[in-house]
């Protein structure tokens, strides 16, 4: 494909740098609801990211990537304040990030350090009243979806995908030589957009590069699908806005299979417009000089256990792509695929490492840098994180520990709380809960301290479910789930 040759240079970038360039441009492309298997570096046998999968060869793929929450805003605002969500809203108005972790995003102090800034498409992250995202940056403009595909100025059509790359484009273009920039393209895709239904399209409108792909593959049916599996759930996660959602384009094999294919052609889509970015760094003569960071703010199930969306605690829900390409990598150490347990907490001590600028002590997460140059990091990575869930209350309310080899969540504004208990060993779906298993009860133990003691360390238990803020969530009535209404944003 020609989308596929304008990264030839991507593999020859580091053999002309200059040694002096010690502060590399950062390049950040972010996609939204980007199950970590919907690539085809990472073995997707339907879904086409020529791209995403040159980057992948001529850099690091993180295999093993999760997110700390798994829905929209809150992942953005982790990415920004480097901290948990535990850590940085606020108590009694989340998922609202505190005035005091604005004062350390990673945009901000790359540009104190000199780097020029922009950001471009979804911002998303919930900010008190008067906080001004486009102050933040030297360029910043907002790019939402509902609808996804525009009308322009002139009558054409275009697609948020190619709009927010348009944006990115013009800022490399007028890029001087003398400093370094940081740039993230933000992308809205591949979110379900629930108030932009065309027939036969669904809830994911495409971009128009991708009109007719995949019509000729027959789309299987999702691979943890079976009733049985969802009929196994608590009633509570049953009656939860995934499973709504679920109704909304899963309920028929007929809906699922327009609306999964529309899906793949929406990440085929950002792939497409990314080449035309990364074609633009090559023109400016930026390229051998530019981290490219790719990832995904949570991820999604796609129908899997009978579900639409992300929120909860399954692997499904947590685990997103991650792929970082740097041209200052020796060539020997290219190509690598990486099983650390990484997340998007650790991205921006990562940015702030890559510039040279001091990491803020209220950063919660590790740089990269040590992994993705292949030198290695001077202690042992992580074994396992805290991750959580504070919105919709009470049915996706949750804390819990992702370990190597158990899972633990606990569902707090259940009443009593319920737990999860699942062992990755022998049970790699996550089909069994065996916290009530006798065989168990010491690995049971172990986590619930675990996640105890991790929650303790960013401020401990939240306030009572009528006192802290959160957005709850009301079951529709028997059957009303069944019909699409506007959809809350995340």
């Amino acid at each position: 494909m020609k989308f596929v040759s304008t990264l030839l240079f991507l593999g020859f970038a580091a053999s002309s740098m200059a040694a002096d360039q010690s502060r590399p441009n950062i390049l950040f492309l972010f996609a939204d609801d980007q199950r970590w298997d919907t690539q085809s570096c990472a073995g997707h046998p339907i879904v086409q990211t020529p791209t995403v999968d040159s980057l992948a060869a001529q850099g690091v793929r993180f295999s093993n990537a999760h997110v700390t929450t798994a829905v929209c805003w809150v992942s953005r605002a982790v990415v920004l304040t480097g901290q948990w969500a535990r850590t940085h809203a606020q108590r009694d108005a989340i998922p609202t990030v505190k005035p005091e972790a604005l004062a350390t995003m990673y945009p901000v102090l790359l540009r104190n350090a000199g780097y020029r800034t922009g950001h471009f498409g979804k911002w998303h992250m919930i900010s008190p009243q008067g906080f001004k995202p486009e102050a933040q940056y030297d360029e910043y403009e907002a790019v939402g979806r509902n609808p996804y595909i525009k009308t322009m100025p002139d009558g054409s059509k275009r697609h948020e995908t190619d709009i927010v790359c348009d944006k990115g484009i013009e800022f490399i273009k007028s890029q001087p030589k003398d400093k370094p920039f940081a740039l993230n393209l933000w992308f809205n895709a591949a979110h379900a957009e629930d108030n932009d239904h065309r027939p036969g399209i669904g809830l994911y409108p495409w971009p128009q590069s991708t009109d007719g792909m995949y019509e000729d593959r027959s789309i299987p049916p999702a691979r943890l699908g079976d009733p049985a599996i969802y009929e196994a759930h608590p009633q509570f996660l049953k009656d939860s806005i995934n499973r709504e959602r679920w109704y909304w384009g899963y309920d028929t094999p007929e809906k699922y299979e327009i609306n999964v294919r529309a899906y793949y052609r929406m990440i085929s889509g950002i792939d497409k417009a990314i080449a035309r970015v990364l074609a633009a760094l090559k023109e400016a003569g930026l390229a051998e000089n530019t981290i490219i960071v790719y990832s995904g703010d949570n991820g999604y199930y796609l129908g899997d256990r009978g579900f639409q969306g992300k929120w909860s605690h399954y692997e499904e829900s947590l685990r997103v792509p991650m792929i970082v390409y740097d041209p200052r990598v020796p060539k020997e150490k290219r190509g690598r695929v990486l099983d650390e347990l990484v997340l998007n907490v650790d991205l921006p001590a990562t940015f702030l490492d890559w510039a040279g600028v001091k990491r803020p002590d209220a950063y919660e997460g590790r740089s990269l840098s040590t992994l993705i140059d292949g030198k290695g990091s001077d202690k042992p990575w992580r074994d396992h994180f805290f991750c959580e869930h504070l919105d919709l209350a009470p049915t996706l309310t949750w804390e819990g520990i992702r370990g190597q080899r158990y899972v633990y969540a606990r569902y707090f504004d259940q009443q009593p709380a319920y737990e999860f208990l699942h062992d990755l060993e022998s049970d790699r779906d996550q089909l069994k809960n065996f916290a009530n298993d006798p065989a168990h009860a010491a690995a049971l133990k172990e986590m619930r301290a675990l996640c105890d003691a991790e929650m303790n360390a960013r401020g401990g238990a939240l306030l009572p479910m009528d006192k802290r803020g959160a957005k709850k969530f009301t079951p529709a009535k028997k059957g009303a789930g069944k019909k699409a209404k506007a959809a809350p944003a995340n």
